[in-house]
């Protein structure tokens, strides 16, 4: 991929070929975020079309003064909670003072120690499927932090800059978001008989 300055630069001027290279390089993450965000592929693709059609409208405007993938993510990150907003089955969300009033007021139920467990029980299609049921549950201000900084592997700095929030608010955030995930898969292996040591599930 060429220097992103001179991409940048060139697609400003309209060069289709660094518009092309531009979602080329971003197209995947975007997508990725948005199906975790959205649920479904449908409105993942729509989101992903929204994200760039506002990205080439807005690149002439594009000035350099955050990186151009933390750009995209803003955009993105926008037309997500915007779709799941508008959605009549979305969840309602917490505003940044509700989030900050409470960090700790909705802890687990259960505290089974879950990290501990063999890696074949992490990795099961049941856990998997009862980790994402979970990730959908959150409310759409926090699964979008929980998804860029840990499933997308932003820092703090870049997904408070990608969700246009401050440091502290991903913090927050973020904590609040883990602990519900805590406390669902918690109540899922409170529920399950106890690994054995040689990793089974029976005495």
């Amino acid at each position: 991929m060429q220097d992103e300055a001179t991409l940048i630069a060139q697609a400003q001027q309209g060069d289709k070929a660094a518009l092309a290279a531009i979602v080329a390089a971003h197209q995947d993450t975007v997508y990725n975020v948005a199906l975790r965000m959205c649920g479904n592929e449908h409105d993942a693709e729509e989101t992903l079309q929204e994200t760039f059609l506002s990205a080439m409208t807005a690149l002439p405007r594009f000035e350099g003064r955050a990186r151009l993938s933390t750009w995209l993510y803003r955009i993105a990150s926008n037309a997500c909670l915007m779709r799941r907003r508008a959605a009549a089955h979305s969840p309602e969300v917490l505003s940044v003072e509700q989030v900050e009033e409470a960090p700790d007021a909705e802890l687990p139920r259960y505290f089974v120690d879950w990290s501990g467990l063999p890696e074949a029980a992490l990795l099961d299609a049941e856990l998997h499927g009862v980790m994402q049921a979970a990730i959908a549950d959150l409310p759409p201000d926090l699964r979008i932090v929980f998804v860029w900084r840990d499933l997308e592997g932003l820092s703090t700095a870049e997904t408070a800059q990608a969700v246009d929030i401050s440091e502290a608010n991903v913090k927050v955030r973020l904590h609040r978001a883990r602990m519900a995930l805590r406390a669902a898969l918690s109540a899922y292996f409170a529920g399950k008989p106890a690994p054995q040591p040689d990793g089974s599930d029976t005495p």
